[in-house]
Order: C-alpha cells, then sequence, then structure tokens
C-alpha cells in the first residue's frame, strides 16, 4: 500500500475543484468535525506522513489556513500515524461542503463533488485512496478496499466509481462501512487514472504472473488478453506525452522535455529505469512527478487553445511491452 500512497501523495492536484474534492473526502473519511464554542475544528488521522504533508498543503493553498501536523498517540503504540488538525476551520469547512449554508455537520459526500466534472471524480478517489484505502494482492481483502465512516460515504463513493466507469460495491467488513474493488482489471484502471500509473502496471503484471503460477495463465486467450492490456496501458502513456510535445513544442520546460525524450525513445523501461538513464540520475518517483506537470501543463494548454489535449491521443499499436520492476 506504501507505493500507491507514494505514487498518489506526488501527483499534481490539478485544479482548484480537483485539489477541493481530494480535500474534502480526506477529511470526511479521516477526519471528526467538532464545534467547540462558536469554534470548528477539524482533526484528520492518516497512516502515511507524505499524504499528510499533501493534504496540509492543500489545505493551506484552499483556505490559507495552516493545520498543525504532529505524530499521533496510539493505544497500540503504532507511532506512523499522524493527527492534523485545524482550528478556526468554518471557511474550510464550507468550501469542502462539510457543513451546510447554516453551519450544520453534513453526512457522505458533498453533492457537489458526486456530481462533478471528470477531474474532480478521479481526485475524490485520489483522496479516498490516500485517506483509508488498502490494496492487497492476497487474502480475503484481496483487491482494493476503502474504509468509510458510514454508508453515505461508502454508498457516494460506489456512485463516484460508476460515473468513472468503474465497478465498485459498498460492504459492511467486520462491522465497518467499505468501498471494496475485487475485480483486477477494475483496479488497474483505477489507478492509471488517478494518477498511479506505475503501481497499475505493477499491479496488473503481479497479476498476470499470479495467473500463470495458478495454472490460469496456461489458457493462450487469458494470457494473451493480460499481455495485450499491459502493452496497451505502455502505449497509452507513450502517446499522451508524445501528444503533449505536439501541444508544447518549444514552450516545455527543458526538464520536463528531457524526461518526455526518454519516456519516447524507450517506451518498454520501467520507470526506475529511465530514472537511471537521465543525466543526473533520477529516482521512478521524480520521472512519474515530471510526466505528470507535463501532461497537465500540456492539457491546461491545449483547453485554453482551444484543441485536443492529450487524453485524446490515439496509442501507436505494436508498441513494445513494458517491462517489470
Amino acid at each position: 500500500m506504501t507505493l500507491v500512497k507514494d505514487e498518489l501523495s506526488s501527483a499534481a492536484p490539478g485544479t482548484a475543484k480537483a485539489r477541493r474534492a481530494e480535500v474534502a473526502v480526506m477529511l470526511r473519511l479521516t477526519g471528526g468535525l467538532a464545534i467547540i464554542g462558536n469554534t470548528i475544528v477539524l482533526d484528520a488521522e492518516l497512516d502515511h506522513f507524505p499524504t499528510a504533508q499533501r493534504l496540509r498543503s492543500n489545505i493551506f493553498h484552499l483556505c490559507g489556513a495552516a493545520p498543525t501536523l504532529n505524530r499521533a498517540h496510539t493505544s497500540t503504540g503504532n507511532t506512523n500515524r499522524y493527527l492534523l488538525r485545524v482550528i478556526h476551520a468554518e471557511n474550510l469547512a464550507r468550501q469542502t461542503g462539510l457543513i451546510d449554508h447554516r453551519g450544520r455537520p453534513v453526512s457522505g459526500i458533498p453533492p457537489w463533488i458526486v456530481g462533478g466534472a471528470h477531474e474532480e471524480l478521479e481526485a475524490a478517489w485520489r483522496g479516498a485512496i490516500l485517506a483509508t484505502g488498502h490494496l492487497a494482492s492476497t487474502g480475503h481483502r484481496r483487491g482494493l478496499t476503502l474504509y468509510s465512516p458510514g454508508p453515505e460515504a461508502a454508498i457516494a463513493l460506489a456512485g463516484v466509481a460508476r460515473r468513472l466507469g468503474i465497478t465498485a460495491q459498498r460492504r459492511e467488513v467486520r462491522g465497518r462501512d467499505c468501498v471494496v474493488l475485487r475485480n483486477d482489471d477494475a483496479v488497474t484502471t483505477l489507478l492509471a487514472q488517478i494518477g498511479a500509473p506505475e503501481t497499475s502496471a505493477l499491479w496488473a503484471n503481479r497479476h498476470h504472473h499470479q495467473h500463470s503460477q495458478n495454472g490460469i495463465g496456461r489458457s493462450p486467450t487469458l494470457e494473451s488478453s493480460n499481455t495485450r492490456r499491459a502493452a496497451e496501458a505502455a502505449a497509452e502513456s507513450t502517446a499522451r506525452v508524445q501528444r503533449a510535445m505536439q501541444i508544447l513544442g518549444d514552450t516545455a520546460p527543458a526538464h520536463l522535455k528531457a524526461t518526455a525524450a526518454l519516456r519516447l525513445a524507450h517506451p518498454d523501461l520501467a520507470l526506475s529505469e529511465l530514472g537511471r538513464r537521465a543525466d543526473p540520475p533520477m529516482t521512478k518517483d521524480a520521472v512519474a512527478g515530471r510526466i505528470r506537470r507535463l501532461l497537465n501543463l500540456a492539457d491546461r494548454t491545449a483547453k485554453n487553445a482551444g484543441i485536443p489535449d492529450t487524453t485524446t491521443a490515439t496509442p501507436t499499436t505494436g508498441s513494445a511491452r513494458p517491462k517489470s520492476e
């Protein structure tokens, strides 16, 4: 789970509305809203430090508030818990839809997110996974599980997934409301959409190998299907980078242009290998971050110019297959 949270916590926040959607869902799933006297206080408890830092930064950009961030004290002695607190949080609570116009707490996910644009829907699921997501490749919780504070939020997140073309189910696990994705293809597709393409590729490859070891992969039809999906994902990423460079041309920042050149020259290599080939070498997270910034910059430029963005790029058939980590 650390890998996907590392990747998502470094993803570009997107538009102001997308940032607001991500913050709203994270606070809803991890937090507690208290009204002390006339003061609204928001708490959020998280298990991943880069995620806590991202939430803190996003809150500051939204309303100028500077949340405190400290290690949380737990009865189990787990030190990998972090408590973020916002005092005088009325403005933030209103912006994110956690309270209504009368100052009363709102249940579930705010309607403006559920009915929002595609980028806000993606941001909502990115925030949900960062907040309470659990990704497991084996066992009874295999797949992706989100823990929800109540049935309203769980049902709303399942609805958001449907609008993204993903089938998610609301379930009760050990007395807790959850949203679950058990289908491997659904997990792979969702992770790629919301800003975790490397984890998506690793998940697809891992389950392809697991099926092969179990004898399932010996079916030529299934084996070719899994291989085709992995190749298609790699081709789509390369096509988007190529379209981004067509949009930006010489206006692309030099460091992003250099990373794009690496991706286009080696469409079959993993991000870690691309990073080793960079000059100077970079980590795979740095490579992924640069590619995301390139695509976001190109998409904004295309929108302002009224031309097709990178999501309209058509992958070239016959692309090389991606190598696993």
